[in-house]
């Protein structure tokens, strides 16, 4: 009886250790997001243009699989549009960083002051 208590108890610390390795999704859907920001730092061969298409795929990538995208992904999107000329769409995506992030208002208000003193 004994022995078999033993086996009893081995089992169920193994099914203890394996159930806590289980490994959650991500909360939030990056995709190639850090590679796209490398290469905008990088100042590699990929125009403003190919860079907004990238970002852009992520956040539609991000609608199909029902996953909200990272936090930055509009700020960067905002940041792409407004080097390429466009304030308006630049601003939208400032905005909506605002509103699904909060706590980056302060950054992108910032990086609007920025903007402006330019």
């Amino acid at each position: 009886m004994l022995k078999s208590t033993k086996h009893l108890l081995c089992a169920a610390a193994a099914v203890f250790v394996v159930s806590g390795c289980k490994v959650t999704e991500p909360t939030y859907y990056h995709g190639n997001f850090n590679s796209a920001v490398y290469s905008y730092f990088k100042a590699e061969d990929v125009s403003i243009e190919e860079q907004i298409l990238q970002v852009q795929e992520i956040i539609q990538t991000a609608e199909v699989k029902s996953k909200p995208v990272a936090p930055g992904v509009h700020a960067h999107l905002g940041m792409l549009f407004f080097e390429a000329g466009n304030a308006v769409q630049g601003l939208e995506h400032f905005q909506m960083e605002k509103t699904l992030f909060p706590e980056s208002a302060q950054y992108i208000d910032f990086l609007l002051k920025s903007l402006k003193e330019v």
